[in-house]
């Protein structure tokens, strides 16, 4: 099949195939996945121009609410922590896609940039795995175990536990500090920062097109210390927020540019199937989040993480 925006030639079923396998297990570290598929759009593809950033973005909102769903029906989406993140990512979302067609239209201009940071967080990832780790990481790591065996236990007893524990609840929100309990502990970060970091984050995530919750996670679990099942709802939600309104950037954009022979709009069918795999991939991964160990989880998001961080700093596709 031709798809004449991008100029790829590729059967349906692999857009589709691959967009599941890397949604599933992404979305358990509440990553949508996106910044894996950015160099298979690249290096299997042949997908090179800008608009394979807002390609990405057009995955991310056919793909995301699936999880985000999940999560809302599971009672672990932290409703603050989300607007939080969407509030910092969106300014910063414009002002990257704004970089990525005026200054780096050529992808390997940036990709040195990208693969340092993200080598920094799959070290960072792995870091909290060890006995080494802060007092904070140690307490959501405990945490994260509790939850884990309490959900493979009987239906009844997961019902109970849901009812009573398995909920995020606001115990307090301010401009200084947003605090939540989950499972009997409570979990706190400071707002203003969580702010300056999405900020950051969405101008990486604006010109990549991966929305930034693949950069966000990480920091919230290294830095901030939180567990996992509570993080990845909001994270997600930020991603579908910040997903739309950087598409639509990229879409008015490239009115501009449509003299020039450069396109920056999306390849929209190719979004689509990527998203429709990506839909499945994402809730079946929600739906099955709770009973995989955290630690699991985060082995994988590293592993994913350094893949990636060693393909841009060695230019390997």
């Amino acid at each position: 099949m031709h798809f004449p925006v991008s100029g790829v030639d590729v059967s349906p079923a692999i857009p589709l195939v691959v967009s599941f396998i890397i949604s599933f297990f992404a979305s358990m570290g509440g990553v949508s996945g996106s910044f894996l598929l950015l160099p298979f759009q690249i290096s299997m593809l042949g997908f090179t121009g800008p608009g394979v950033s807002s390609t990405n973005l057009v995955y991310n909102i056919i793909a995301v609410p699936g999880g985000v769903y999940r999560y809302i029906k599971d009672g672990r989406m932290a409703w603050p922590l989300a607007w939080l993140i969407i509030a910092g990512a969106l300014p910063g979302i414009f002002i990257g896609v704004i970089i990525r067609i005026r200054y780096l239209s050529d992808i390997r201009d940036f990709k040195y940039f990208v693969g340092a940071v993200l080598f920094y967080m799959a070290v960072r990832l792995f870091y909290d795995l060890t006995p080494l780790a802060g007092e904070k990481n140690l307490k959501a790591r405990a945490l994260e175990r509790r939850f884990q065996v309490k959900s493979d236990t009987g239906s009844t007893e997961r019902g109970y536990m849901h009812q009573k524990y398995g909920s995020v609840r606001t115990v307090t929100i301010s401009w200084r500090r947003y605090a939540y309990e989950f499972y009997g502990e409570t979990f706190s970060l400071n707002t203003g920062t969580l702010f300056l970091l999405t900020f950051i984050i969405g101008i990486v995530g604006g010109v990549y097109g991966i929305g930034g919750a693949a950069i966000i996670a990480p920091f919230l679990l290294t830095f901030f210390g939180l567990p996992v099942y509570t993080i990845a709802g909001a994270t997600l939600l930020g991603n579908f927020i910040t997903s739309i309104a950087g598409v639509m950037f990229y879409s008015i954009i490239d009115i501009g540019y449509m003299n020039k022979g450069v396109s920056v709009s999306p390849d929209w069918g190719l979004g689509i199937l990527f998203g429709i795999g990506g839909f499945i991939g994402i809730y079946c991964g929600a739906r099955l989040q709770k009973y995989f160990p955290a630690r699991l989880i985060k082995v994988l998001l590293a592993a994913v993480i350094l893949f990636l961080a060693v393909e841009y700093l060695f230019n390997l596709y």
